[in-house]
């Protein structure tokens, strides 16, 4: 039996910190960094929980900057 594995990667310049792809995320992925900010000013999204992600891509749908790129490969179990 194999399952889906996925993995994010942020551009964090890009991210204003929106926060629309943490509501999206339903493996509680991502939060905004807490301390860091980009070179804008803004807290940007990151993985938080890297190994929780299935690869479902709701985070870079709904990402109006086109931030979040989403990787998926599929694991046997």
């Amino acid at each position: 039996m194999s399952k889906m594995k996925g993995a994010i990667v942020v551009n964090t310049d890009r991210c204003k910190g929106c926060s629309l792809c943490m509501v999206a995320c339903p493996q509680k992925v991502i939060e905004l960094a807490q301390k860091q900010v980009n070179t804008h000013g803004y807290r940007y999204a990151q993985a938080v929980n890297p190994d929780d992600c299935v690869g479902c891509a709701a985070c870079g749908i709904v990402c109006p900057d086109g931030c979040i790129t989403v990787y998926r490969k599929r694991v046997e179990a």
